[in-house]
């Protein structure tokens, strides 16, 4: 069973789609646009992740289509983590449609500060989710990843999922070594091997983004790794397929672990 970690919807409308540079991908993006991509390379299943919005009713719309749509295998919906309404806002997804395919909950800690996730009302939040047997995903850019590893430590009960990798600087593989080596010490912490082609850029290579692949599997290991499209972001920079086929190059194959048994284990999607 091969499971696309990490994927996204929207509609052509969402706000950070007017910035310069995402006209290639300014459009609404369906399933039925998805489902091609998916056959051709061999997935199953997939985990819907907020695709920026920042509103209650994205998740709520996604859950409703999960309910209906079988690829859709859980759905990582977004909540203000330092809502003090978050703990009823996530009962109220669950009892509403589609509401068991929630396995996971996403803020847009990137725009924040790089201490945000130290802030006591976040790191309550962070608690509260994990207390409702729910993933913390973390969205965050490099600089913010020793607030992760503080994060991780101070709540060793919860499960986080670190989208990108951390965002690595791609070309700076030193530095992001040293802010990623500690996150990975916790072994609370899993990551995706998604959204590297387009942190590195119209010019990546497979060359370019071995290090980091081979460096993620060294410290991480294969059961704390998964992989992840990241569509329709890649299309700014590369299909589908070849996002698939750059991560099977470089791994020399679809390892169990990393394309599918890690994200059926972590978002418990044998349950949903």
């Amino acid at each position: 069973m091969i499971v696309d970690a990490h994927h996204h919807l929207w509609t052509a409308d969402y706000p950070w789609l007017a910035a310069d540079g995402l006209a290639p991908i300014r459009r609404d993006y369906t399933m039925a646009d998805l489902r091609p991509h998916l056959a051709a390379a061999g997935v199953q299943r997939t985990v819907l992740v907020e695709g920026g919005l920042c509103r209650a009713a994205e998740t709520s719309r996604f859950l409703a289509l999960a309910a209906h749509t079988p690829e859709i295998a859980g759905v990582v919906g977004w909540a203000d983590l330092a809502d003090p309404d978050l703990r009823a806002m996530l009962a109220r997804h669950r009892s509403g449609p589609g509401g068991d395919r929630l396995v996971g909950v996403r803020d847009q800690v990137q725009a924040g500060p790089d201490d945000l996730l130290d802030q006591p009302g976040v790191r309550a939040g962070l608690a509260t989710v994990a207390d409702a047997g729910l993933v913390n995903e973390l969205v965050v850019r490099a600089g913010q990843l020793p607030a992760v590893a503080r994060a991780a430590a101070a709540l060793p009960e919860a499960t986080f999922v670190l989208d990108h990798l951390g965002k690595p600087p791609i070309g700076d593989l030193a530095g992001w070594l040293r802010l990623i080596a500690p996150v990975a010490a916790r072994p609370n912490v899993v990551t995706k091997l998604s959204g590297l082609v387009t942190e590195a850029g119209p010019g990546w290579t497979r060359a370019g983004l071995r290090p980091y692949v081979q460096a993620a599997l060294e410290l991480f290991g294969p059961d704390r790794l998964m992989f992840g499209s990241d569509w329709p972001v890649c299309e700014v920079v590369a299909t589908y397929e070849e996002v698939v086929a750059v991560l099977t190059g470089i791994l020399g194959g679809r390892p169990a672990d990393v394309f599918g048994r890690t994200a059926t284990r972590v978002y418990r999607l044998e349950h949903s």
